[in-house]
């Protein structure tokens, strides 16, 4: 008898210890015997069995079936997994993803779940359209095993394509961003992507990657990806960045993942009136860095979570070749959320706090700046609820809109070079030392229009530090100066989940901020991928 996996729900009773039965023949002999002796029954009756009646017998079946899956433990062992569907993925690719995550299995409960996560790795290779797991009876002469048939459907069309549109009000950007991907083109589960992502007034990336399963001769799945970057930090720091760099993905393992970058930056002031602390790191730098990042995602949803917890760990180790130019540096950041429900209009409340440092190394490292792009700045108007790397967000402050600032070059006067007393602005430099909290509580409107539609509203909020380590400034630092450099926002709002974007409209009042820091009380936008 053929059993497909979801057809039956998970056994809550897995652990509880219980009488086993000899095998899986003897477990499938008493139902066989039950219909019998109401075959038997029939036959005395001498009436032919009708519709209604084979039914109720069917019902019957199962509901023992059922009842001995919740109540027993039923020893089976996977004799052969057999793969069809795959005219073009090679069968090691899909053996790979299953077959020791099924063989481990013991019981047909166990062997039950162990298929429902084998059906979640095969869809999360992205190339199947469809994907069946069946469970069937052994052979005859090998009793109490169990045959596994993974029956899949490769994509009818191996490549897809995207584009959007995305703004970004408080930096007074948009971006067009497009990417194509093409699938299983060798039949190895391999993924070849292109993107291109163009920013009116702010930052611009062509990229081209591709990543491999793990397979038999391939122990962690493959990743490399080549791209150039662009980005104009000129309104908020007075300088323009480009890079082009290499990303390999050397390990992915459950909950971690370690990838090695290698770049080469450009930092160029178009503008000259750079403050002095930007100025000092214009120039070309080398960027070769080990990446490791630990991940954990319990909540039931990255967009609007209402129950779980969230954690994430990422540490760069940059400086690893022997050069001159190599950029020597340490950064560290974390992430925790955690979602509670509160029982009434599907409300929830979220609680977030992040944390992250960088710090050089190297001979001289007490006195040495960091390396200005890969500070931390706070700001902007991205959800901290969505948002999961590290300290970034701060509603109602501008991107790079706190911290600290130097001011800008003065400028000088056409006909006798006398320096203007008229103010340029000042150049936001980022910290090395950064900690934000928010707080969000979500619910429901009361009408149902905007239920169905997933509108929703939300009261939030949020603070933010950020501070100077490097060049000894870490003598001056005390609790006193740490807590005096928080800044505060509180607010509420609507957010409008749509297929193409999502949009939040907030009203954001600002309860702390600094001198030279960006923030305003008022209405604001926001729109970011609905992914």
């Amino acid at each position: 008898m053929a059993v497909p996996t979801e057809s039956h729900p998970e056994n809550p009773n897995l652990s509880d210890p219980s009488p086993e039965p000899d095998d899986l023949d003897d477990f499938e002999a008493e139902i066989d015997e039950d219909d019998n002796d109401e075959s038997e029954e029939d036959d005395e009756e001498s009436e032919p069995i009708t519709p209604d009646a084979q039914m109720r017998v069917d019902r019957v079946s199962m509901e023992s079936l059922f009842k001995r899956l919740s109540t027993e433990r039923v020893p089976v062992r996977v004799h052969d997994v057999l793969i069809k569907g795959n005219t073009k993925t090679k069968d090691f690719v899909i053996e790979a993803e299953v077959e020791a995550l099924l063989k481990n299995a013991t019981t047909v409960q166990q062997l039950l779940q162990a298929a429902g996560v084998a059906n979640a790795r095969l869809q999360q290779l992205d190339i199947f359209d469809s994907v069946n797991i069946t469970l069937d009876a052994g052979p005859p002469e090998l009793p109490g095993t169990a045959n596994v048939v993974v029956e899949v459907s490769e994509a009818k069309n191996p490549l897809t394509g995207d584009v959007g549109i995305f703004s970004k009000p408080e930096a007074r950007s948009w971006s067009l961003e497009g990417s194509l991907k093409l699938k299983n083109l060798f039949g190895y589960g391999d993924l070849w992507d292109g993107s291109v992502a163009y920013g009116w007034g702010q930052a611009s990336e062509v990229s081209a990657g591709v990543s491999v399963p793990k397979f038999k001769a391939l122990a962690t799945p493959l990743t490399a990806r080549i791209s150039l970057l662009s980005q104009d930090w000129l309104k908020f720091s007075s300088y323009k960045e480009k890079a082009l760099g290499l990303s390999l993905g050397l390990l992915s393992i459950g909950n971690h993942d370690l990838s090695y970058n290698l770049s080469w930056r450009t930092l160029t002031d178009p503008s000259q009136m750079a403050s002095h602390s930007v100025r000092r790191q214009l120039g070309h730098g080398l960027l070769s860095a080990l990446k490791y990042t630990f991940k954990i995602d319990r909540r039931n949803s990255p967009l609007r979570p209402t129950r779980g917890y969230a954690f994430l760990s990422t540490t760069h180790i940059s400086g690893l070749v022997p050069d001159n130019r190599s950029l020597r540096f340490i950064r560290q950041e974390f992430d925790l959320r955690y979602a509670v429900p509160l029982g009434f209009y599907h409300a929830a409340l979220n609680f977030g706090i992040s944390g992250g440092f960088i710090f050089p190394w190297g001979r001289g490292f007490l006195n040495t700046p960091s390396y200005l792009p890969e500070r931390f700045f706070l700001g902007g108007n991205s959800s901290p609820v969505c948002t999961l790397r590290g300290p970034t967000s701060i509603l109602g402050f501008k991107a790079r809109g706190l911290g600290p600032a130097e001011p800008r070059r003065q400028e000088r006067g056409n006909s006798n070079n006398e320096i203007s007393d008229v103010s340029t602005g000042m150049d936001f430099i980022g910290g090395d030392l950064a900690a934000t909290a928010f707080a969000d509580l979500s619910f429901d409107l009361p009408l149902r229009v905007f239920r169905e539609a997933g509108i929703h509203g939300h009261a939030f909020a949020c603070t933010g530090s950020l501070t100077k380590l490097t060049e000894n400034a870490h003598r001056e630092l005390s609790f006193h100066k740490l807590r005096e450099s928080f800044r505060c926002s509180a607010g509420f709002g609507i957010i409008v989940p749509t297929k193409l974007f999502r949009m939040e409209v907030n009203y954001c009042y600002i309860l702390k901020q600094h001198e030279h820091d960006q923030g305003k009380t008022g209405v604001q936008f926001s729109f970011s991928s609905p992914l």
